[in-house]
């Protein structure tokens, strides 16, 4: 359980780099959109190449807006015990992981390579607690379907 709690003080400090995305977010998606339209492009390439299906044209700044609301909404969530806000993140976490942590696009004794695997298996950790974390609020049983059984009164007389 102190993992757990742990985790929650991590995900706890998620709303301020939120804020700071919403106030760079702009009517382009600001700085975030710019740093991830080149990798998104060369994902989406290499998807098509690979499995032979189009990924569709996406706004930018809709894909960051969506991000910042899962982020927002799933951190939120996830703070207050809720399995709902872990699968918004799961989600997030299985959406924005291999767009923004490329590194099977970079040759394996590149600098770039390192640095991006080592943050690519560090989400994948966070991938895993937070499916922990629904696992084990899945399995604890609640404790209101059992009510407390009353004592049977004792019949004086």
């Amino acid at each position: 359980m102190e993992l757990i709690h742990a985790f929650r003080k991590l995900i706890s400090l998620v709303p301020f780099k939120i804020a700071k995305l919403f106030n760079d977010f702009g009517v382009d998606g600001g700085s975030a959109a710019k740093a991830l339209k080149p990798k998104f492009d060369v994902l989406s390439k290499h998807v098509a190449t690979h499995t032979g299906f189009e990924v569709p044209h996406v706004e930018m700044n809709h894909l960051i807006l969506g991000a910042l609301i899962m982020k927002s909404l799933g951190s939120l969530l996830f703070v207050f015990g809720s399995s709902l806000g872990a699968i918004i993140l799961v989600l997030h976490q299985a959406i924005a992981t291999p767009v923004l942590y490329d590194f099977y696009n970079y040759d394996v004794d590149k600098k770039e390579f390192a640095q991006l695997f080592v943050k690519f298996t560090q989400s994948l950790a966070l991938l895993g607690a937070l499916f922990f974390f629904i696992g084990m609020k899945s399995s604890m049983p609640n404790r209101s379907s059992h009510p407390k059984k009353k004592a049977p009164k004792t019949k004086t007389g």
